[in-house]
């Protein structure tokens, strides 16, 4: 995936319901991959971007948050931490394998499949503008804020 192209994928959201991220076009969209919902670094990088969402949102931008996570979990955390955006389903790793974030690693001895945090930014025609990989939480929100006030 280069910058400047235009991308699409389809998966559930938190209430079973197909989202495209082509639907959203007209909008700058900010994508977040987060590797497991209700997680410890997962949750302050969530909330974080529920704190900001209304400024987001101001700025006319979509926020969509993915995750391996069932539908189920998803509306758990979207549930439990009161975060108002969309959080998609991809529990296949299908759209995870397309931006290639599916790490293979270990843990305690054993082999296990990781994401890689990381964050992309369409323009409104649904075209990559910027993308952000081996993201830290914390701070991470603000940084998308104040991109997406470049790219509205």
């Amino acid at each position: 995936m280069q910058i400047g192209e235009q991308v699409d994928f389809e998966l559930q959201d938190q209430n079973g319901e197909n989202v495209k991220l082509s639907q959203f076009r007209g909008s700058p969209v900010v994508v977040f991959f987060y590797p497991r919902a209700d997680t410890p670094g997962c949750t302050v990088e969530a909330c974080e971007f529920r704190d900001l969402y209304r400024d987001l949102k101001a700025e006319g931008a979509v926020l969509l948050g993915v995750s391996r996570d069932a539908v189920k979990a998803q509306k758990k955390f979207a549930d439990k931490f009161s975060l108002p955006y969309t959080l998609l389903a991809d529990p296949d790793l299908v759209v995870c394998k397309q931006f290639d974030l599916v790490r293979e690693g270990s843990m305690y001895g054993k082999p296990v499949t990781k994401i890689e945090r990381s964050t992309f930014v369409f323009d409104r025609e649904g075209k990559l503008e910027a993308e952000f990989r081996k993201v830290k939480p914390e701070g991470h929100a603000g940084e998308m804020l104040a991109l997406v006030k470049g790219v509205s």
